[in-house]
């Protein structure tokens, strides 16, 4: 950490009034199905891919809990899954004992004199608005058709998983609403400097988007994803018991109904869409005041299955969940260097998003936090990086992700590997294999929490 200091106050060195702005930009839902990350081969996304060449990728960035309410958390409060016991969407922040005594981020930055500002979905649902100096509109999923459009209440129960254009204009869409409110503010001048983070639902389900964008992707066109049939056949019943949801329909019900191209089609479409809410806010940076004094960070709280190992969602711990897009854009008033545009493929968690942002705006630590900070990866990406990401999902089930490998154990103390550099889909669990189990394990597993 010391070094990391030492690192950025050479690189910025401002006085303490003259702080620099953050823009944190949260998605939901959003996997590598980004044109930067090289996810899927037909994705537009022309503004994160723009961004992305502004700084720094992140190619290897994990989330702390594959579901929406852990992972936004830990993000927030600077703690792991497994020291708050905040493990799923119903672990309720405020019935967190030990978070009761601990400043979130925004609070952190309104402590240190910063205006904090927030809107849309940043804690879970509406959780955590309170923490912000000022917070504009709320988040959410939006209106809902009176009448499912693509599903049937025997393919689910939960009336958000459904896909197709809605509402009629484009206006009432919530992440359209938040996109603009935000816009707003940047083009103001404000009395201190801002921490603004603006939470953005899509992709998430339901997959409504504008029809100009589905139309970006023509159905007959429309690729789907790689998947290995019967790929569930070597994992263990901890990982099968985890990974069981109840709420998607059920990957047979895709096959059966040929609705598979639909959903990928309105995948595709909502991450462009929330794509073009990410162009209006970065215009309105550009074109505004605080252009050149801003740090601005773009990630998803967790990936997203859409029919890999013959699932939907995320609720898992294989790649697809926990894989997220990471993107730090440093100030256009920090001089040119090798940081821009550039990539770095080091294992990272968003755990770090924490310090890291502290060390952008030189603000001192509260002693809590768990994650490092990533400015030394952000000074030179290619750096070694001796840390593995930590993904877990529910009392003790862990993932650990090296540069190469993937080492799962669940509560039952069943286990998974998987080599990345031989087998990028982790179709092949080389846990049976006891030597080659042997020969990874003692380096991974002494990281399980």
């Amino acid at each position: 950490m010391a070094l990391s200091v030492g690192l950025f106050s050479r690189l910025w060195a401002v006085p303490q009034a003259d702080r620099p702005n953050v823009v944190l930009i949260l998605l939901d839902d959003l996997n590598d199905w980004v044109g930067c990350m090289g996810g899927h081969p037909q994705a537009r996304t022309p503004n994160i891919d723009a961004l992305a060449q502004r700084g720094v990728l992140f190619k290897n960035a994990h989330c702390q809990a594959p579901v929406c309410n852990p992972s936004r958390v830990s993000m927030m409060m600077g703690l792991r899954p497994s020291t708050t016991s905040v493990y799923d969407n119903d672990d309720s922040l405020q019935k967190a004992t030990i978070l009761s005594e601990i400043p979130s981020l925004p609070e952190w930055f309104t402590h240190q004199g910063y205006l904090t500002m927030g809107c849309g979905k940043v804690f879970h649902a509406s959780r955590g608005q309170k923490r912000f100096t000022r917070y504009g509109p709320s988040g959410g999923q939006g209106p809902l058709p009176d009448q499912r459009l693509s599903t049937t209440p025997e393919a689910s129960r939960s009336k958000l998983w459904d896909w197709g254009t809605f509402p009629p204009e484009e206006s009432q869409y919530h992440d359209v609403i938040n996109s603009q409110w935000a816009a707003e503010q940047l083009q103001k001048d404000h009395e201190a400097p801002l921490f603004l983070t603006v939470g953005l639902y899509r992709p998430h389900v339901p997959l409504f988007a504008p029809k100009r964008f589905l139309d970006l992707y023509p159905l007959k066109d429309v690729l789907l994803p790689t998947v290995l049939e019967d790929d569930m056949e070597d994992i263990p019943q901890g990982g099968r018991s985890l990974a069981h949801n109840p709420l998607p329909p059920a990957h047979a019900w895709f096959l059966k109904k040929n609705r598979w191209k639909e959903a990928v089609q309105a995948y595709l479409a909502s991450v462009s869409f929330v794509d073009a809410c990410v162009g209006r806010l970065i215009k309105s940076l550009d074109d505004g005041p605080m252009a050149d004094h801003t740090w601005v960070v773009l990630l998803s709280d967790h990936g997203f299955f859409l029919g890999e190992k013959e699932r939907w969602a995320k609720q898992a711990l294989w790649e697809r969940a926990t894989r997220v897009p990471l993107i730090i854009v440093p100030p256009k008033s920090l001089p040119e260097s090798s940081v821009r545009n550039s990539t770095c493929s080091a294992p990272v968690e968003l755990l770090s998003l924490y310090p890291t942002l502290l060390d952008f705006c030189q603000l001192k630590h509260p002693p809590h936090l768990e994650g490092r900070s990533l400015m030394p990866l952000v000074q030179s990406p290619q750096r070694p990086w001796p840390y593995p990401a930590i993904t877990t999902f529910g009392k003790g089930n862990h993932s650990i992700r090296s540069k190469r490998w993937r080492y799962t154990r669940y509560a039952d103390q069943s286990e998974e590997l998987y080599d990345h550099i031989a087998d990028p889909h982790e179709w092949h669990n080389l846990a049976p294999q006891s030597e080659v189990l042997e020969q990874v394990s003692p380096t991974l597993a002494p990281w399980l929490p």
